[in-house]
């Protein structure tokens, strides 16, 4: 099984220790891994601004990349979610490109997805003595269906305890260039996911996309709280978590 492994600018840029520990639980569940040293960027920021000439030319540039392997992975269900969904209307009026892109956005899948419904992965490495809260970020939920699979795959973590917090799967604020355009309401919605997560008085918060985990670990630092761990849930799975 040969996997395409899409880093992230994200994680390539803030925290590649995601990165290696989604490695390594793809290689735990016996998958070939491949990472193309020239991958870069899905086109999302670009797309979302309106740059299609941008987006289309950074869209091709991945597609030509991963569409030999198998399948495509990525530990973002916002990357993962501009493959699979948004490739299309980018290519509408170019019917020999969409065929490539439907045909990769059919083997694209979020990390998690992954690992619970095509590796399905019977344990992970790490192991967690405490209370963790999960975030469930807007793409991944909402363009990927994520939403059990992390949570089957914590649950097999010796020591760890799962606390809901209150409105899981309301927005952190971040949703890209929108944190950036929408300032005030953006800091508004980072400052009631803060207390969801201060109420839920888990020792670690865990997530599946690095935009929403820097944006709310930013705000959290920003209110005080210094003890509260923020991981993606890759870095914990793998037991890699700083």
């Amino acid at each position: 099984m040969r996997v395409g492994f899409f880093v992230t600018c994200l994680v390539d840029l803030m925290r590649p220790s995601i990165g290696f520990a989604a490695i390594k639980l793809l290689e735990a569940g016996g998958a070939q891994v491949i990472v193309p040293a020239t991958q870069t960027c899905c086109g999302q920021p670009g797309y979302n601004s309106g740059d299609r000439r941008g987006a289309i030319a950074l869209a091709t540039k991945l597609i030509g990349e991963f569409e030999g392997c198998d399948y495509l992975v990525a530990p973002s269900g916002s990357c993962t979610g501009m493959i699979k969904t948004h490739y299309a209307d980018l290519f509408r009026d170019d019917p020999a490109m969409l065929r490539r892109a439907d045909a990769l956005g059919a083997k694209t899948w979020e990390l998690t997805d992954f690992l619970v419904n095509v590796i399905k992965l019977e344990s992970v490495p790490g192991k967690f003595a405490g209370t963790v809260t999960y975030h469930d970020s807007c793409a991944g939920l909402r363009e990927m269906g994520v939403k059990q699979q992390p949570r089957t795959l914590l649950a097999k973590m010796p020591g760890l305890t799962l606390k809901e917090m209150t409105e899981c799967e309301t927005c952190c604020g971040f949703g890209g260039t929108f944190s950036i355009k929408y300032g005030e309401i953006s800091s508004r919605l980072a400052d009631n996911k803060c207390e969801f997560v201060a109420q839920s008085k888990a020792d670690a918060l865990a997530l599946g996309d690095l935009g929403c985990m820097l944006n709310i670990e930013g705000r959290l630092r920003r209110r005080g709280d210094m003890t509260t761990r923020v991981v993606h849930v890759a870095e914990l799975l793998a037991g890699d978590a700083p």
